[in-house]
């Protein structure tokens, strides 16, 4: 099993920018790829940014050329980069590790606790 602790979140003004990490521990060698989502209420579960195994990343359309995803040497610890915030980017943003090569099996996922981030206007 894998256990994932996030932290980061807060509260900023529009243009501002946050770092989330995201510590893995446990059963690490199962990891494929590590992320984000984030959720609003009423709205479906969007996917942030990923960074898989090798190395490649991913993007969801609204955050491309605003966030960066990285991780530490040991692939362990991931960063989620937020600048340019807007207030649609205000969610709770959830931290994933995933099992699965392909990324399409939710219940081979593991999830973090979740960290809130706020952005005014």
């Amino acid at each position: 099993q894998v256990q994932l602790v996030e932290s980061g979140g807060g509260l900023v003004q529009a243009g501002g920018s946050l770092r989330l990490s995201c510590a893995a521990s446990g059963s690490i060698f199962s990891i494929y790829a590590m992320g984000w989502y984030r959720q609003c209420p009423g709205k479906q579960r969007e996917l942030v940014a990923s960074i898989r195994r090798y190395g490649h990343t991913d993007y969801s359309d609204s955050v491309q050329g605003r966030f960066t995803i990285s991780r530490d040497n040991d692939a362990t610890t991931v960063f989620l980069q937020m600048n340019s915030l807007k207030p649609e980017d205000t969610a709770v943003y959830y931290c994933y590790a995933d099992h699965d090569y392909s990324g399409s099996d939710d219940s081979l996922k593991s999830w973090g606790q979740g960290t809130q981030v706020t952005v005014s206007s």
